[in-house]
């Protein structure tokens, strides 16, 4: 793949300069289960939509997965999830799950059946499955590196105490802790989600091995909605080894790529990392309802390819996105540029039908979008590069 940007204002090189991006020479591997098939939150939930599965029936449907590249992934064990989590709070998650419920005193312990982290069969299940798939990952990249999809993975609000953000386990410090465990020596972790990857990036705050950066909207949770400087997710809140870029509502295209040029690759270039850990959260979507920012799929498959050849390991997550039409089109895209593979302009009649069957009972859902049905890519959102997005860039290349 090949593309130019222009880098103007202060913020770059004053010329065109043109990228090249090998693919791994490994065939890329996705991981997924049938338990995200079989298990969901309940409809009413953001988080009640099908995501995973539905991402692997579309890669199915459009040929580019089979049984030659797919591999099932295998659940977590307690023992595994105690690499970072409390055994007790563990213990609590299974039992919240066999139970359907959880005592009042430990549900406040354990922020389990409050703030949006509901209790519902397969709580304990899917995230430890989630955690499966990406030590079965590191476990093959810290032995052989190329590409791997984690559909089910990215859970970064999980603390190792308590959920956090819908996150019961939180599977990329896990995986990461594994990566250095296996013998590799840097790893430096990627955050597209619209919302900070608090709980990854203070997993590691005093781990130099462990770059993390974190891409989200400015004001939103977990971030304070006036944040000062210095306030968790800030551009000042960044150290030798962990960096914000935290960007404002109305975020489109054209900032994305320039962050990722200008601010992103040169810092994963100077950490020389032997993996690159790159969360595809999809909630900053324009079609997703849960932040205000406005990129496109293409915007994000491009930010992937920018750095998917900056190591010798890849491994790609899923993360956040409530809108189960933009979900499963994103992730399958990001499927489709670790592979190279040419995004048709148009869906075959199977896979328009699979995604015609979608129940979406957001108000969004009950007129779909045209484009939400017929197409992988959406039309691109370029716009003009704003004050902000180049104060905190400025801010950004400083430090």
């Amino acid at each position: 793949m090949k593309s130019t940007v222009k880098m103007t204002d202060g913020l770059g090189v004053l010329s065109w300069r043109p990228y090249l991006y090998r693919m791994h020479m490994s065939q890329p591997l996705m991981i997924g289960s049938e338990v995200f098939r079989a298990t969901k939150q309940r409809r009413e939930h953001p988080l009640g939509i099908p995501r995973v599965s539905l991402t692997t029936d579309l890669c199915r449907l459009l040929g580019w997965v089979d049984d030659r590249n797919y591999i099932d992934s295998p659940r977590a064990t307690k023992l595994d999830l105690a690499d970072f989590h409390d055994l007790e709070y563990i213990d609590a998650v299974e039992a919240s799950e066999k139970l359907g419920w959880i005592d009042p005193a430990l549900a406040e312990l354990y922020h389990i059946g409050v703030n949006g982290n509901s209790i519902f069969d397969g709580m304990f299940r899917r995230p430890a499955t989630a955690c499966g798939g990406g030590l079965l990952a590191a476990n093959r990249l810290a032995g052989a590196g190329g590409a791997i999809f984690n559909i089910g993975g990215g859970q970064h609000h999980g603390r190792p105490d308590r959920a956090s953000g819908f996150c019961y386990f939180n599977e990329p410090a896990l995986t990461i802790r594994a990566l250095l465990r296996f013998g590799v020596e840097r790893v430096f972790y990627v955050d597209l989600d619209a919302h900070q990857g608090d709980g990854v990036q203070d997993a590691f705050l005093d781990e130099p091995r462990v770059y993390t950066l974190s891409v989200h909207e400015a004001g939103r949770w977990p971030m304070a909605k006036t944040a000062s400087p210095g306030d968790l997710g800030t551009v000042e809140d960044s150290g030798p080894a962990h960096r914000n870029l935290p960007v404002s509502a109305g975020f489109n295209d054209t900032e994305l790529e320039l962050l990722m040029e200008v601010a992103v690759l040169p810092l994963i270039q100077d950490f020389r990392p032997n993996v690159i850990y790159f969360q595809g959260g999809c909630d900053s979507l324009a079609d997703d309802p849960q932040s205000k920012l406005m990129l496109s799929n293409t915007a994000l498959w491009r930010a992937l390819a920018i750095v998917s050849d900056a190591a010798p390991g890849i491994l790609v997550s899923g993360g956040g996105g409530y809108n189960p039409y933009a979900v499963g089109r994103c992730w399958a895209g990001y499927w489709a540029t670790l592979n190279g593979f040419d995004i048709p302009a148009s869906l075959p009649e199977p896979a328009q039908n699979l995604l015609g069957e979608i129940t979406w009972t957001h108000r969004l859902g009950r007129h779909p979008e045209r484009h939400w049905l017929c197409t992988v890519a959406d039309n691109p959102r370029p716009g003009r590069l704003r004050e902000e997005t180049k104060d905190m860039l400025r801010k950004a290349i400083r430090q």
